[in-house]
């Protein structure tokens, strides 16, 4: 790509890198308690590396925020507390388990947790009065998300309403919003899978080892290979075996599915998803399974 009037080529991943850099600015100059959801996924590890890169040599004007499941990765977690001791950063955790102990949360059948997470989040982002709240949800990913603005506005109940979103011409956002509403922000909305990864591998971006291709006990469940663990996996019916997988996105072990892979490196991962035809949500994401509207019928209740 060459900019109008510039001598100087941009590269897809300049321009992108560019905008991301851009919204944190927004963001940082037109909130007052701006938050980063981080997981230690590599969407929020993307968003982190972003937002150190616009404010440097500053420090970051921004907590981390995490609604933690209980079901993690350990791997993920492990690398959520190394950043935040690299960087000096402050953190705040949402405990699903904490919800589930006082009653004001309830076990699904299933085990799975990733639908019990917005009462934590709601209640985090009240308590803490963020006015912002930055995600790392990308418009490829599933199609209620591709209806999302960059600056999403949540009601009074964090819910969503793809009506009240407001055009984004010339990359001007507008996060003006009443009181007890809040914004939710999405720096990596224009970027694919494959930008992701492409971007990893040309910062040299380090990542939990869970995304590259290694040997784990998994067991077959509608039509994935689960990890098992605490939340009720296996079943008396089910098997475990070793294979060779990487998880293609990582969140709650309950709903979170690996692929079948040898990819252990950055460039056998790009290759890998430049030949896949299926998202990486839609391949390995079970808690989206649930129903035709199921990712839609969350973000109403004010779920990202």
């Amino acid at each position: 790509m060459l900019l109008r009037g510039s001598r100087f080529p941009l590269s897809h991943l300049d321009v992108l890198e560019s905008e991301g850099v851009h919204i944190f600015r927004e963001v940082a100059g037109e909130f007052d308690r701006p938050v980063l959801l981080f997981s230690g996924g590599k969407d929020s590890i993307v968003m982190l590396h972003l937002a150190l890169k616009a404010f440097a040599p500053a420090p970051l004007p921004l907590a981390l925020l995490h609604v933690d499941t209980g079901h993690n990765f350990p791997e993920a977690i492990a690398y959520r507390d190394r950043t935040v001791v690299k960087h000096g950063l402050r953190l705040h955790i949402a405990s699903v388990q904490e919800f589930i102990d006082s009653g004001e949360l309830r076990e699904r059948p299933d085990g799975t947790r990733n639908p019990l997470q917005t009462l934590p989040l709601l209640r985090s982002i009240e308590a803490n009065k963020f006015d912002a709240v930055l995600g790392g949800g990308r418009r490829d990913e599933e199609k209620a998300r591709a209806k999302e603005r960059v600056f999403s506005l949540r009601d009074e109940f964090g819910g969503w309403d793809p009506r009240r979103q407001r055009p984004e011409l010339w990359q001007l956002y507008n996060g003006r919003h009443a009181p007890g509403e809040h914004v939710r922000v999405f720096p990596l909305s224009n970027w694919t899978e494959l930008d992701v990864w492409q971007y990893i591998a040309r910062e040299g971006i380090e990542l939990p080892a869970i995304y590259y291709a290694h040997r784990r006990e998994v067991f077959a469940r509608g039509g994935m290979w689960l990890a098992p663990g605490e939340w009720g996996g296996p079943k008396d019916s089910e098997r475990t075996e070793i294979r060779q997988v990487r998880y293609r996105t990582v969140g709650d072990m309950s709903c979170t599915g690996a692929v079948d892979s040898t990819a252990d490196t950055v460039e056998k991962v790009i290759a890998e998803i430049a030949a896949s035809r299926l998202t990486e949500r839609g391949a390995t994401r079970a808690d989206d399974k649930l129903s035709e509207a199921a990712m839609e019928d969350r973000k109403r209740e004010g779920y990202f």
